[in-house]
């Protein structure tokens, strides 16, 4: 086997594990995450199971270019207000230390 096989192959795995571990959760389950800075959102044309990996991989050079773009972001004042006085429902994985969140309506 060689190491392509082998980076192919964990990266697989982790996509697979990430996408089990992704789950639909009220935004107002994740304020102490919001609260602490760890709450990340990522933009509805992302995929956020691709985006968990990049992040877990350390790929600054693309993690870095969609903060450019703002597809990715610490979560605003504004938009943590929206989705709590909207009972909002979001997608979201842990990818330590962070918890990334989208829009339910991105996988729905």
């Amino acid at each position: 086997m060689s190491d392509m096989d082998t980076a192919e192959d964990r990266s697989e795995i982790f996509r697979a594990k990430v996408n089990l571990e992704t789950a639909q959760i009220a935004w107002k389950e994740l304020q102490r995450f919001f609260a602490s800075g760890a709450a990340v959102v990522v933009s509805a044309e992302l995929d956020l199971v691709e985006v968990s990996f990049h992040i877990s991989e350390d790929d600054t050079t693309q993690v870095e270019q969609w903060l450019r773009a703002g597809q990715i972001g610490k979560v605003s004042d504004e938009q943590a207000m929206a989705w709590f006085e909207s009972d909002a429902m979001v997608w979201a994985v842990v990818v330590s230390p962070y918890v990334l969140v989208q829009t339910a309506e991105r996988l729905q």
